[in-house]
């Protein structure tokens, strides 16, 4: 029979994350396994892959949608990789940029270096990284349960450019060897700087045109050469009703090039456009 965790190791819950702010993004809320199993590491902490799933709670996501996101996500979750949840709309009606979540599931140790350890220590390291596993799976859960619960169509503006912005400093800062970015929002605009809306539907925008104003806001941002994949881009209000607005592939084509040469511009590669979902899977 497996040994009985303490309570600070299972009793994981959002609750325990702190504030939330941008601050405190290099906080762990999953337990350290070497140390709870009294291991000595073979090589500094680090991370493989960190996944930023970065949240437009403006954007009216279905319920198909929402378990797309849930899905791309899952996959990921594995020893040696991290997670960290954003939620952004705009700086209006008590919604801000933030930061709810951010675990650091810890590798697994070589098989080399198990024959050195003794099977007790073992034991325990193996059972904590099980329960690293539940852990993570349940607070990705819980964060996006409160986000998406919290999306409304009805928040006034929608500063996507201004959050990617304070968002990427975050990106940057990661020290892991690969760096993604799952960017669930509908990449529409709609702030003091500019609005992609007309109508109530999506504008064709001047790419040009558009590219100047974020050049004269200072909107370029660093993610630190982080792969991009949105989901849910061009998505409106009336796509949640059964006869939606209609976006010709011009439209939609504009959107995609100028989201493409703002990620390039900042040190990031689009990989991946969803018009509204993503067609494969994050690889």
């Amino acid at each position: 029979m497996m040994r009985r965790l303490p309570s600070w190791l299972t009793g994981l819950s959002l609750a325990a994350l702190g504030s939330g702010t941008l601050a405190d993004t290099a906080t762990n809320a999953l337990p350290d396994c070497y140390q709870y199993a009294q291991l000595k590491r073979q090589s500094p902490a680090s991370v493989q892959t960190e996944l930023f799933a970065v949240i437009d709670q403006t954007t009216p996501f279905s319920s198909e949608l929402r378990q797309s996101l849930a899905q791309q996500i899952a996959p990921l979750l594995s020893p040696g990789n991290a997670l960290t949840v954003f939620a952004f709309s705009a700086y209006t009606q008590g919604y801000y940029t933030r930061r709810l979540l951010h675990a650091r599931l810890d590798a697994t140790i070589p098989a080399s270096a198990r024959d050195d350890a003794g099977k007790a220590l073992l034991q325990k390291f193996d059972q904590c990284l099980a329960f690293q596993k539940q852990g993570i799976q349940k607070l990705a859960q819980e964060a996006l349960v409160k986000i998406l619960s919290q999306t409304s169509s009805s928040i006034a503006k929608s500063d996507v450019l201004g959050s990617l912005k304070d968002i990427a400093t975050q990106v940057q800062a990661s020290g892991a060897q690969r760096k993604i970015v799952l960017l669930a929002s509908d990449m529409l605009e709609n702030s003091s700087v500019s609005s992609f809306y007309s109508n109530k539907a999506v504008r064709k925008i001047d790419v040009a045109a558009e590219w100047k104003k974020v050049e004269a806001n200072q909107l370029v941002a660093n993610f630190g050469g982080a792969q991009i994949y949105v989901l849910g881009a061009g998505l409106i209000d009336t796509d949640t009703q059964k006869h939606g607005v209609y976006r010709d592939p011009q439209t939609m084509g504009a959107l995609r090039s100028f989201w493409e040469q703002y990620f390039k511009a900042s040190q990031a590669r689009l990989v991946d456009f969803g018009t509204p979902d993503l067609l494969g899977r994050i690889q």
